[in-house]
């Protein structure tokens, strides 16, 4: 029997990392994407070692998903080498913390090339191939916010509710087929993601405990596998997800507001323990660093 296929997007670091452990542990072939081209190296090499089937395929695509291009380059690659992705997993996104009236519009216009415009092409060009055979599953990497209004986060969290309303709705449209759909929503999770989104100070980041990431994408497996249309991993999380079903909006908007704002902690958190997103943490602050050295030299 032929091996299957999954295509994860943001397959470095934090939860797209163990999609790709747990499905290198399958010994699926895995198409994994990112835009670290070295790190993207380091996590093809990686994955081999994880498979006990030593003739898995891990095929690379170094690519810029901020890239409006980028998806269909994608679509194209993996059609161009005649590969039928069983399972697309839709997991890279990124945020970014502040005040909406003081953030830079043009990182935000990119955040929605990225989270929305980027997961919306893939899934159109993949989706057609599974309709076409009938069979596959999706996983849309939606969030705790998905439906949680949140000062500082208010562009992140407005795509990841595009993100849970797209999902719902697609999965309708494709009910009498055999085809799946599922939305994961995790909370704040073990990853690079709050560095990336500048967001290390926050209450929820330095002082409340994070999910794990292994855990996440575990939780995430299980849904695919079950045919679920919903993941809500960890009790926390689902405890939330209660309260927020029963409490007026405002309420919900004020607490996040209180999650999200500036944590007055010394000490604390300030970088991902999970070993993948560390090594992306340590990646993202060199060239940080060098961009400053730049700036001072400069001036």
């Amino acid at each position: 029997m032929k091996k299957k296929n999954v295509l994860i997007t943001g397959a470095t670091s934090g939860i797209g990392y163990e999609f790709a452990k747990l499905y290198a542990e399958k010994n699926y072939n895995l198409i994994l994407v990112a835009r670290n081209e070295e790190n993207l190296r380091k996590t093809a090499v990686e994955m081999k070692d994880i498979a006990t089937d030593k003739t898995i395929q891990v095929i690379e695509i170094p690519i810029d998903l901020f890239d409006r291009e980028s998806a269909e380059k994608i679509y194209q690659i993996t059609k161009k080498l005649e590969i039928f992705i069983d399972i697309l997993i839709n997991n890279a996104g990124q945020g970014e913390w502040g005040k909406f009236c003081k953030t830079d519009i043009e990182r935000e216009i990119s955040l929605v090339e990225l989270n929305i415009n980027s997961v919306l092409s893939l899934t159109k060009f993949y989706l057609r191939d599974m309709i076409l055979h009938n069979k596959g599953k999706i996983l849309f990497l939606a969030s705790s916010v998905s439906n949680t209004p949140s000062p500082y986060f208010s562009v992140y969290a407005a795509t990841k509710a595009f993100i849970l309303s797209f999902a719902e709705a697609i999965a309708n449209e494709v009910k009498d087929t055999n085809i799946t759909i599922t939305t994961l929503r995790p909370g704040p999770t073990d990853t690079d993601f709050f560095h990336k989104a500048k967001a290390e100070h926050t209450v929820t980041y330095k002082e409340k405990e994070l999910a794990s990431p292994e855990k996440v994408a575990k939780a995430g497996m299980k849904a695919l596998e079950k045919n679920k249309l919903i993941a809500l991993p960890g009790l926390q999380n689902k405890f939330q997800s209660i309260l927020n079903n029963i409490m007026t909006e405002d309420r919900i908007t004020a607490n996040m507001e209180k999650q999200l704002k500036k944590s007055s902690k010394k000490g604390g958190r300030n970088k991902p323990l999970h070993p993948a997103s560390l090594r992306e943490w340590e990646y993202i602050n060199a060239i940080r660093e060098k961009q400053n050295i730049v700036l001072k030299q400069q001036f």
